[in-house]
């Protein structure tokens, strides 16, 4: 059992990416790495008790327990839900298109 974890933890805004190395002792939650990473002092809007949480693009919670290398993510709130985008797309006649053909 590795005696320190070494985790990422990682949050994004629409115009700037924050990528913060923490070291933990063996056992540590998502809580414990996102309190140490400081990262809710560099982002005041982010609501510790309401996060969207993940490790690797896992849904996680903040007692999840963490390994050697995870990356915790913490997700914004998304501004529309894709239903509601669908259908204003569809109120003006367009339709969400993939950027490349399925399959290749």
């Amino acid at each position: 059992m590795v005696a320190e974890l070494n985790v990422e933890v990682a949050y994004a805004e629409p115009d700037q990416q924050v990528l913060i190395d923490v070291s933990l002792p063996s056992g540590a939650t998502v809580a414990d790495a996102i309190q140490r990473s400081a990262i809710i002092n560099r982002f005041p809007q982010l609501d510790r008790d309401d996060l969207m949480l993940g490790v690797w693009g896992r849904p996680a919670t903040a007692e999840t327990i963490l390994k050697d290398g995870d990356r915790v993510e913490i997700y914004r709130k998304l501004l529309l839900e894709p239903r509601e985008a669908r259908r204003q797309l569809a109120d003006v006649g367009r339709t969400m298109r993939r950027k490349t053909p399925r399959g290749g």
